[in-house]
């Protein structure tokens, strides 16, 4: 089946059998590896990318569903001089990542989390993020950059 979307801001053309998923559509067809396969069964949230301005995970999502879609991965996330979006700059500020498997998703999660709920508590980070898992940290620092990611974007 022939897909056409948008990707990091470039239009995009593909190929694909059917019953393609979009993660792998995005990794495969785009060499856009940023966005991890964890699970595929849509329980890790490795593979968050943002679909039209919201995440979405890529593992339960066909390629064909993308069809004249704005799909967002994390490498287009940072800014075209390589800048990095205030939310992966927290990760990085705040440690909030170990083997940074989960980290590309988690960032993602985190902008629509924050764009969403510009104003959420620590309790709500912590509830809103239930979707994706790290295996490495204790959540607490991933809070943290969550938190500075969210002053930062509401400062932006």
């Amino acid at each position: 089946m022939q897909v056409q979307f948008t990707v990091n801001g470039r239009a995009a053309s593909l190929d694909v059998p059917p019953n393609t998923l979009l993660v792998h559509a995005l990794r495969e067809h785009l060499q856009l590896t940023g966005t991890h396969v964890g699970c595929d069964t849509s329980q890790c949230g490795a593979c968050t990318v943002h679909v039209n301005g919201r995440a979405v995970k890529s593992c339960a999502m066909l390629a064909v569903q993308a069809q004249g879609a704005e799909v967002t991965t994390i490498e287009g996330m940072a800014a075209p001089d390589g800048t990095m979006h205030p939310m992966q700059a927290a990760f990085k500020d705040c440690h909030g990542l170990q083997c940074g498997f989960c980290t590309p998703g988690m960032v993602m999660s985190a902008v629509d989390l924050c764009k969403q709920h510009p104003n959420a508590s620590e309790g709500e980070i912590r509830e809103l993020l239930e979707g994706n898992i790290c295996r490495c940290t204790g959540y607490q620092n991933i809070v943290r950059a969550v938190q500075q990611g969210q002053k930062a974007m509401a400062s932006a």
